[in-house]
Parts: C-alpha cells; sequence; structure tokens
C-alpha cells in the first residue's frame, strides 16, 4: 500500500504563492508518476500539472501556465507544486496522485492514471 501526505495549503491573497507538498511512502513505484489535481465547491476535478519519476512533465492547465511549477525529490519521494501570482479562481482543493508511469506521457492529464490519491489540501485565495 502508498501512503500520501500532503501539505502546504492554506489561506493566502492574491498575489501570493503557495507551496504544496506530497510525499509517498510504502511500497511506492520506482518508475512513478504524480499529478496534482484541484476541485474547487460545485465543479468537477481538474487536471493540474504532472511529473513523472525522471522528470517527464505532464504539463500544466492553461489557467496556471507560468504560474505554477512542479518538481519531485526522488530521494525523498516527494513532489512539490510551487503555486505563484495566485488568484482567486485558484481556491480549491488541491488533490495529489501517484501511480507506476504510464506508457504514454499523454495519459498523465488523466486521473484514471492514477492508483493512489492523497486526502487533498484546501488552497484559499482571497481577493
Amino acid at each position: 500500500q502508498v501512503q500520501l501526505a500532503e501539505s502546504g495549503g492554506g489561506l493566502v491573497q492574491a498575489g501570493g504563492s503557495l507551496r504544496l507538498s506530497c510525499a509517498a511512502s510504502g511500497r511506492t513505484f520506482s518508475n512513478y508518476a504524480m499529478g496534482w489535481f484541484r476541485q474547487a465547491p460545485g465543479k468537477e476535478r481538474q487536471f493540474v500539472t504532472a511529473i513523472t519519476w525522471n522528470g517527464i512533465s505532464g504539463g500544466y492547465a492553461d489557467s496556471v501556465k507560468g504560474r505554477f511549477t512542479v518538481s519531485r525529490d526522488n530521494a525523498k519521494n516527494t513532489v512539490y507544486l510551487q503555486m505563484n501570482s495566485l488568484k482567486p479562481e485558484d481556491t480549491a482543493v488541491y488533490y495529489c496522485a501517484y501511480g507506476p508511469s504510464p506508457l504514454y506521457y499523454s495519459m498523465l492529464v488523466s486521473s484514471r492514471s492514477y492508483v493512489h490519491w492523497g486526502q487533498g489540501t484546501q488552497v484559499t485565495v482571497s481577493s
């Protein structure tokens, strides 16, 4: 079993920054993929970004391009999401998702590519 521990959410003013972390433990995959998704109230879960064990990026949602950056630390089994220039519309519960690296990197955007999910961390951006 894999456990995912998310941290770093909180309340921030528009224009501010937050860094989310997601640490994987347990029976982790050597060739993993980790994605970040978010879900705002009343909306469907949305892909934000993803990264694989070897640094392949799954791209970014158009709404966060140029503001969010995903990175990883394999030694710590941890993936980070640096969020800058936050906007009120970034307010959501952010989830990390983890699984074996898919056959095609284009699959990183799909929630179905991931086996394990974090509990979610709330990010609230005030205007």
